[in-house]
């Protein structure tokens, strides 16, 4: 069975095409600059690339260029549109419409309802959603909400003390996110320590960012709350906020609401601290040039990333793991090293030596280490072929 997992922005389209049978990965491509008057197109197959500009209305038109390349006679990898048994969606948002559901019209309009808490994803998967399943209608949709992983998480760590009709009625709660990388991780991990019975502290750590407190393969915790908003500082997300700031904020700048909510979704986080980039690349070479915003802005993440793994030391009693993932997590020796800094009082034991460099995935614990420190390079896409097989019936 072939899967096309697509992974949507407003004006991006990127997919990766699997084979469950073996689970290679036989393709992977992007198209950006949707709607505009050139699109910057790629695909690689195997050790072909392909690149070009070419005008791309939509997003239909994008997964019709992507066929077209993926079936092209002579350097395609299909021989037909037919060989796509599905399409996955790395959806983000539906409320208690959660879990892999096959894409139908209650789904797309939930989304829509739900727009406001994740205005940067729900709109343009809606949109894309639509279109393709006009101009496709005889390839299954299936959407693999990220929400979905973190079901498991108890009462006692997913809701606020809010009153009981807006937890119930609203579905007022901490839904989570970044769930396809915190799944993969948490069976990667099982395989590559060889037990399915452990306590893991996954640091999904990258431009979106969050920490999940996982026990026998489930999440019992997630930083991410309501929205992707919550927990973590993000490249340019707020993270944590006490929402009574936000009057405040309103009667000093003179700011609506919604302006005040824009402003705190696309110029807070590591941007808004450092006055420079939200990217840790940017922040640790100008902090190494003695940039103070941007050292108070790593500070910042290096303490936010420290508070949620001592929290859920507490609550899953210790750990036997704690995994790096995501592009600051996977790169970033400077985090990594902070994080665990001083934390040999939980067993957990860096080796500087092994933290120094390291990109791929790799053990970083001391021998002496009680707990193991990886880097696992996350897989969102394949855990989203699965969930696709498998909703479709493969």
């Amino acid at each position: 069975m072939k899967v096309l997992v697509a992974n949507l922005g407003s004006t991006s389209f990127k997919y990766r095409l699997f084979d469950l049978s073996d689970e290679r990965q036989l393709a992977r491509g992007g198209i950006d600059r949707i709607g505009q008057a050139e699109s910057a197109c790629f695909v690689e197959i195997g050790s072909h690339r392909t690149e070009l500009s070419r005008p791309v209305a939509d997003h239909a038109a994008a997964v019709s260029i992507c066929l077209e390349q993926l079936t092209d006679s002579t350097s395609g990898c299909l021989k037909s549109i037919a060989e796509v048994a599905g399409i996955g969606f790395k959806a983000v948002f539906a409320g208690s419409l959660s879990g892999v559901r096959i894409v139908s019209e209650e789904l797309l309009r939930k989304m829509e309802q739900l727009s406001d808490i994740a205005p940067a994803h729900n709109p343009p998967y809606v949109r894309a959603m639509r279109q393709l399943r006009a101009a496709f209608p005889n390839i299954p949709l299936v959407a693999a909400l990220e929400t979905g992983f973190h079901e498991t998480i108890p009462f006692e760590h997913r809701a606020y003390a809010v009153p009981w009709e807006w937890y119930n009625d609203l579905e007022i709660r901490r839904w989570g996110f970044h769930g396809a990388s915190h799944r993969y991780i948490a069976g990667r991990i099982s395989q590559l320590v060889g037990r399915s019975d452990l306590k893991v502290i996954s640091c999904h750590l990258g431009g979106s960012a969050s920490v999940c407190a996982i026990r026998n393969g489930q999440s019992i915790a997630t930083s991410m709350g309501m929205s992707p908003q919550g927990g973590l500082p993000n490249n340019n997300r707020v993270g944590d906020f006490d929402a009574y700031a936000i009057p405040v904020i309103m009667k000093a700048t003179g700011m609506t609401f919604e302006q005040v909510l824009s402003e705190m979704a696309s110029k807070g986080g590591l941007l808004g601290i450092s006055g420079l980039s939200g990217d840790c690349r940017d922040l640790e070479q100008a902090a190494a040039k003695g940039h103070e915003r941007a050292e108070k802005a790593l500070l910042l993440f290096e303490a936010s990333v420290r508070f949620y793994v001592g929290a859920y030391l507490a609550w899953l009693g210790g750990t036997d793991v704690i995994v790096f993932t995501g592009g600051i997590g996977e790169n970033s020796e400077r985090i990594r090293g902070a994080v665990c800094r001083e934390m040999e009082w939980a067993g957990i034991e860096i080796c500087a030596e092994k933290n120094a460099g390291s990109r791929t995935e790799a053990r970083l614990s001391r021998d002496s280490s009680r707990v193991q420190v990886w880097t696992v390079p996350t897989n969102e896409e394949l855990v989203v072929a699965r969930q696709t097989a498998a909703a479709i019936g493969g």
